[in-house]
């Protein structure tokens, strides 16, 4: 049977080391089939939580600060109380490192939830005690095959939410729409669906930010209705300091399609390229130049 979650942004290279990691459940470790949480935990129950993807490199947790930050701004508008500051957690993610003995190539996924509660529920009021926090670390290298390939987008007609509605600066655990729009790309023969905003501008993927190249500028949404990336900042930035130009701004599907390149950025995947959309070729169809450069420039500052 062909393994279709190696045609997605998120797939990996299997790394067998992975059977023997152990998982970081509420500061004890459990071998990975024994890991658990409470039928009761309101991350179970609701998606009443928030979460952070990280990368460790040669012993380095990549854009530490900048997690901490989303993930502590996050809790604090659900008003969810972590019951660590933020060197507490940081030192638990190195406890579960060592722990494990990893030092380079892993992805690291911090989950918190509100915690147990005393009944199948909405309202937080019925939360038993403090939040539950998981850390899953595993040997993770992003897809060589599919980076050479690059992915195959659908546009959904699922769209991002506005603020008012749902405001996609928070790394909630809640993720329904976007999974909706991902069954959406994949019965259509796609990797990953593209999303639009409430207007029809282009905004996102449905887990990680989209760019196209026209000439020689980057265009990406305004970031009104898109993931808050820390991937997506950090090329922007570095896109910036080496002379070019990025381009915020509202752009429909029209000029998508009249790109010369495309690509989506991601914690796990860092930056890949995509080569076809609603069936149409980006450009001459395979990775192209400007999207090479924003690799190199990305690969730099990962291994700095």
């Amino acid at each position: 049977m062909t393994d279709t979650t190696q045609q997605s942004a998120q797939s990996y290279a299997h790394d067998p080391r992975n059977d023997d990691v152990e998982v970081y459940v509420n500061g004890a470790f459990f071998p990975r089939d024994r890991a658990q949480v409470s039928v009761f935990d309101a991350g179970f129950v609701l998606g009443d939580g928030v979460w952070e993807g990280m990368r460790l490199i040669k012993g380095r947790l990549l854009a530490v600060d900048e997690h901490m930050a989303r993930l502590y701004e996050g809790a604090n508008s659900i008003q969810l109380d972590i019951g660590l500051n933020r060197a507490e957690l940081i030192a638990e993610i190195h406890r579960t490192l060592r722990h494990n003995d990893m030092h380079d190539g892993v992805h690291i996924r911090l989950m918190i939830s509100r915690g147990r509660k005393s009944t199948p529920n909405q309202d937080p009021r019925f939360t038993v005690g403090g939040a539950t926090i998981v850390i899953v670390a595993e040997y993770k290298q992003p897809n060589a095959a599919l980076k050479e390939r690059g992915l195959r987008l659908m546009t959904s007609t699922i769209r991002c939410s506005t603020p008012d509605v749902f405001d996609l600066r928070l790394n909630s655990h809640s993720r329904l729409n976007f999974i909706h729009a991902l069954i959406q790309a994949i019965n259509m023969g796609a990797d990953e669906a593209l999303m639009l905003d409430d207007r029809g501008f282009v905004a996102s993927c449905n887990s990680t930010n989209f760019f196209i190249v026209r000439g020689d500028t980057l265009w990406t949404s305004t970031g009104t209705t898109c993931f808050n990336g820390i991937t997506r900042a950090k090329v922007i930035d570095l896109w910036e300091k080496a002379g070019g130009t990025v381009a915020q701004k509202d752009f429909t599907l029209s000029e998508v399609y009249g790109a010369q390149e495309a690509f989506v950025t991601g914690t796990l995947g860092g930056i890949t390229p995509v080569t076809m959309i609603d069936g149409r070729r980006v450009g001459a169809g395979v990775p192209g130049p400007v999207t090479a450069r924003a690799v190199a420039l990305y690969a730099d500052y990962t291994s700095s």
